[in-house]
């Protein structure tokens, strides 16, 4: 214990001596650990963040949507010449009895006119089942009616994002808006949404019927739904809610025992386990970049400690000479490795929490710094030191101290 006490002395005190060394020497380490504390705190923040996102959509949520399947050898642009429909919605909610709402759902981008402001947005059709299934009330006035649904009505409401770039300050809530060629009533304005989860503004959207969106914007086919949006009755009945819907629909398109349906579903567990996968791949990809340096300050630090090994070959012979042993003078140098790596780590520590906080406050996440990621970093740091500190340690503990004594 008093030889490794006087080994961090001596450490110190050469440190001391040669600040802009030191400096140089711990700043690949520095490096590496604030990159470790950095980039752990972002994906942690990043999935925290676009799970709670998610999570706003409901538990019992799923989307459906379709794929194409091979037929005869080749792609079906609509699988096995079927498609979503209307008609396969409203089987869905008569008799797949695990369903609590469901709305269908077609989108394009379209520029929208207002006086002498215009804008690019998304319009989207759906029906007034919408707000239930992605829980999306009106911030002020009102959403279209079923009569309005069933006669086409140029009716719409707004994203806050849309009101915004059209409107301003003012009230859009009754007002006329060209969307295309066609004029259209704004009815009311949706409570903001945010960021989507995987990136976009959800508030840059207009709605409106979606018979009005067939007939008016995208001139699809009578029934024609891109995806359906369904809300199961809770979330314990979400798999179950799955196979009803998935028996019907491969029963309505006369799909064989065995072949491969022409629709997917994805549940809100599954769109949270894909992310996060992504999110734990990329985290691993970047800790390992980080660990790259810090092998590469590793290697700072042992060629600088070689340095100094060579330019204290006289003090090495003198501690020898007096009766200094081969373990304190290795000792002596591997602690000032170990040393200047601590260091390293404890300022890659700080600035990568300086990192986070900052971080956190322009991206409005709620961030920390994991304590099993600062304690796994000072302690490679710390082995990074003494894995790259022993050789020039070793080194200076087999000199002779009479060939050492000669050295000018």
């Amino acid at each position: 214990m008093r030889s490794l006490l006087g080994g961090i002395r001596l450490a110190l005190r050469a440190i001391r001596r040669n600040i802009l060394r030191a400096t140089l020497t711990v700043l690949g380490i520095l490096i590496g650990v604030m990159s470790v504390v950095a980039i752990t705190a972002l994906g942690a923040g990043a999935r925290d963040s676009v799970g709670s996102q998610l999570q706003a959509l409901g538990s019992n949520f799923m989307i459906v949507f379709p794929q194409s399947t091979a037929v005869s050898g080749a792609q079906g642009a609509q699988g096995s010449g079927k498609r979503l429909t209307e008609e396969d919605g409203r089987a869905i909610l008569r008799e797949a009895t695990e369903v609590k709402a469901l709305t269908p759902w077609l989108e394009a981008s379209v520029q929208v006119v207002a006086g002498d402001n215009n804008a690019s947005t998304e319009a989207d059709g759906a029906t007034a089942a919408f707000q239930e299934v992605r829980d999306w009330p009106l911030a002020r006035g009102e959403l279209w009616t079923d009569h309005d649904e069933a006669t086409k009505s140029k009716v719409c409401v707004l994203g806050q994002t849309v009101v915004t770039k059209l409107f301003g300050s003012a009230d859009p809530i009754g007002q006329t808006i060209r969307v295309g060629n066609h004029p259209f009533h704004v009815l009311g304005v949706l409570k903001s949404k945010g960021q989507a989860p995987l990136g976009g503004d959800l508030d840059d959207v207009l709605i409106m019927p979606i018979g009005t969106m067939r007939s008016l914007i995208l001139k699809t086919p009578p029934g024609f739904v891109g995806v359906f949006f369904i809300s199961a009755t809770s979330a314990d009945m979400t798999d179950r809610a799955v196979k009803q819907i998935t028996d019907l629909l491969r029963q309505r398109h006369n799909i064989a025992e065995g072949a491969q349906s022409d629709f997917k579903i994805q549940t809100l567990k599954q769109i949270q386990d894909m992310q996060g996968r992504v999110y734990d791949l990329l985290t691993l990809i970047l800790v390992i970049i980080a660990g790259i340096s810090l092998i590469v300050g590793g290697i700072g630090v042992m060629n600088i400690m070689l340095v100094s090994v060579t330019e204290r070959t006289r003090e090495i012979g003198i501690r020898m000479a007096i009766g200094a042993r081969e373990a304190d003078i290795r000792t002596q140098f591997l602690v000032e490795a170990v040393v200047m790596a601590v260091i390293g780590g404890l300022l890659g520590a700080f600035l990568g929490t300086v990192i986070v906080a900052v971080t956190a406050q322009i991206l409005e996440w709620k961030m920390s710094v994991d304590p099993a990621a600062l304690a796994v970093s000072l302690t490679v740091s710390g082995l990074t030191g003494i894995a790259f500190g022993f050789f020039p340690a070793r080194a200076a503990s087999k000199m002779d101290p009479i060939v050492a004594l000669h050295r000018e």
